[in-house]
Parts: structure tokens; C-alpha cells; sequence
């Protein structure tokens, strides 16, 4: 059983804003991997590693993932400890599950994370992303 973590995707409104930004990053860094840093280093990394997601919180909900491909502590140039959490490229929809903020990462145990919808670049089901949103909470779709 996967173990995951649950994060607030700080200045993303929607998955599109997500994935606009994981494209920019991606085009614009030179680099084939895509990362998160973080500050502090997750005890229990090598179960993250073992076919964990990174849950990302938009406005309140758990809305996408990305799987976690490896954990790389590492201290930056001021000397700071940090923590790389290496992450698969694709982005994929997850049902909206509500969450609270908080501050770092929570782990998420894999019976409680939401399912998958699609992955983010795959046809839809043709309603506006705002549309979906709410008939999912609602738990219409």
C-alpha cells in the first residue's frame, strides 16, 4: 500500500494554473526532471518513493497529483537543509476531496487519497472546469 503527500499549491487557482506552471518550468530550467523543494526532509521517504503521489491542494481541494519518483535531500548555498521531492511530469485530475490549509506537507494514506479522474492533458467530459468542480462536490460526477 502507497503512502502520499498531501501539499498546498501556493498561487495556483485551478489545475490549469498548475500545469501552466509546470510547463514553464520545465521549458525554461533546461532540466528533464521536475521537483519540489521543500524544507524539511520526509522520515518516510522511501515509502513516498514507492509509488506515492504528491497531492496537490487548489482553492481548498485536493484537485491533481503527480507521482513521487524520489526524495533528494540537499542543502542550498545559504547552507540550509532542503529536500528535493522529484516528481513524475504528468498531472493527473483527482476527484475534489476538501481540505483544510496547513502549513508543509501531510502524509496521506493511500485509502484516503481520492481517485483519479484522468490524466490533465486527456479529453474531459466536456463541461467548463468551474462546472465540474462544483457537480463534484456535490457528488453528482
Amino acid at each position: 500500500m502507497a503512502l502520499h503527500l498531501l501539499k498546498l499549491c501556493v498561487g495556483a487557482t485551478s489545475p490549469e494554473d498548475l500545469a501552466a506552471h509546470i510547463h514553464h518550468r520545465l521549458a525554461n530550467s533546461g532540466s528533464p526532471a521536475y521537483w519540489h523543494v521543500t524544507r524539511m526532509v520526509p522520515k518516510r521517504g522511501d515509502e513516498l518513493a514507492a509509488g506515492g503521489s504528491l497531492y496537490w491542494i487548489i482553492r481548498g481541494s485536493v484537485q491533481a497529483r503527480q507521482s513521487i519518483v524520489g526524495i533528494e535531500p540537499f542543502t542550498d548555498e545559504a547552507g540550509i537543509g532542503r529536500c528535493r521531492i522529484l516528481l513524475d511530469r504528468a498531472l493527473v485530475l483527482t476527484r475534489h476531496q476538501p481540505r483544510r490549509p496547513f502549513q508543509g506537507w501531510r502524509y496521506l494514506k493511500d485509502e484516503d487519497a481520492p481517485a483519479d479522474l484522468r490524466a490533465f492533458d486527456e479529453p474531459g467530459d466536456g463541461l467548463p472546469p468551474e462546472l465540474s468542480s462544483a457537480l463534484q462536490e456535490l457528488g453528482v460526477i
